[in-house]
């Protein structure tokens, strides 16, 4: 199993608790789990990269769990218990220097010091949907949810958030503006932060300045935004909703630029690669897709058998493997086609047509023809 993981560029969990690796070099895709124990509690909800190396991937399941698989032996390594299945499912999964971070929807955010068994929690309040950590200052998170705005939290001053967004003014009809935050990107090089709703809008931040409401807002489609990355390229951000629709906007004039297309189901996995322009996305409809933001064409398309939650990215060219393996890779089967090998074949005989069941007689009745049906 080792030399199929070293090959696989792209990471995805799906609803089935099944690890599937991608290799797009090799045209297949790869399980990484046991058969005989999966069960829907292991659905994986949220998937990181263990160390700056990317040899580890911790992934999270709706059980509580985060597992830690090994991308250069192919199996896992470590299973850690970090939550209640009661308090919710992970909403974010991080990892510092010396520790790692968890957040789940009651607001529970807690940070797992290595080789201690104390922790730190912050109660980030309810309702989360998304915990996001700043990659240039990694002891800082981000959270929001349903009802919960945007708030910006320093782990080595855990007391109260250094930042905590207002909400916009009312509308027209002077009612209040529902907050929904579904996910939060930090924009490269700079303070702003990135979000988009379940009300179908994105909208900027800049904690720098005074101004605790969007410095600017957009809107795309009708439909409740689910997911969101930053391109390796600054100024727009990519977004999918519900219908499946996948939008590349501005950040500086609030426009969009143009659609990606290919998409059947919602999505609930979206990623950019980080010096490419290409954008990787999953969801209900089962296909991993990889598009270039450059042309906005498709240029992968894999189709894996199993409802899709997250995707994670390598950083190296997507197309270049890490490993010599011509020849002695076969392609892994999917979950379902392995169950269906498990089971005894059963025969039947083939009943006989409906038509041969039944047989029509016509029988003559006062000078008139009659048709009768006579049941064998």
């Amino acid at each position: 199993m080792s030399a199929k993981s070293q090959i696989c560029s792209i990471w995805l969990g799906s609803e089935t608790g099944i690890l599937k690796g991608v290799s797009l070099t090799k045209k297949q895709a790869f399980n990484f789990c046991e058969m005989s124990c999966l069960s829907r509690d292991q659905e994986v909800c949220v998937m990181a990269w263990g160390d700056p190396h990317e040899s580890e991937v911790l992934v999270g399941s709706v059980n509580g769990t985060v597992k830690t698989f090994s991308t250069d032996k192919g199996i896992f390594t470590a299973t850690r218990e970090c939550g209640d299945p009661s308090q919710g499912r992970f909403t974010g999964l991080a990892v510092t220097d010396s520790s790692m971070i968890t957040c789940v929807e009651s607001g529970l955010l807690k940070v797992w010091k290595e080789g201690s068994t104390e922790t730190v929690e912050i109660n980030v309040g309810n309702g989360i949907c998304r915990m996001q950590q700043n990659p240039s200052q990694r002891h800082r998170v981000a959270t929001g949810g349903k009802e919960n705005p945007l708030k910006v939290w320093d782990l080595e001053r855990p007391d109260k958030p250094i930042f905590t967004a207002k909400n916009v003014a009312h509308d027209w009809l002077d009612m209040r503006v529902p907050v929904w935050v579904r996910d939060i990107g930090f924009i490269p090089d700079s303070d702003k932060i990135v979000t988009c709703t379940g009300h179908h809008q994105v909208r900027v931040y800049d904690p720098s300045t005074p101004q605790r409401r969007p410095v600017l807002e957009a809107r795309f489609g009708e439909y409740p935004l689910t997911a969101l990355s930053l391109p390796a390229s600054q100024g727009t951000v990519v977004v999918g909703n519900t219908h499946g629709e996948l939008a590349i906007l501005d950040l500086r004039k609030g426009l969009v630029r143009g659609c990606l297309k290919g998409l059947a189901g919602a999505v609930r996995g979206l990623q950019c690669h980080p010096s490419l322009p290409l954008v990787a996305s999953c969801g209900l409809d089962r296909f991993l897709r990889v598009h270039s933001l450059e042309d906005r064409s498709l240029q992968h398309k894999v189709y894996l058998k199993s409802r899709l939650n997250c995707v994670l990215l390598s950083s190296r060219d997507l197309e270049s493997s890490s490993a010599d393996v011509s020849g002695d890779v076969e392609e892994v089967k999917a979950e379902e086609d392995e169950v269906w090998d498990t089971m005894e074949t059963v025969t039947e005989k083939t009943k006989k047509r409906a038509a041969q069941k039944d047989e029509a007689t016509v029988t003559e009745v006062d000078g008139k023809k009659k048709r009768k049906l006579v049941k064998k």
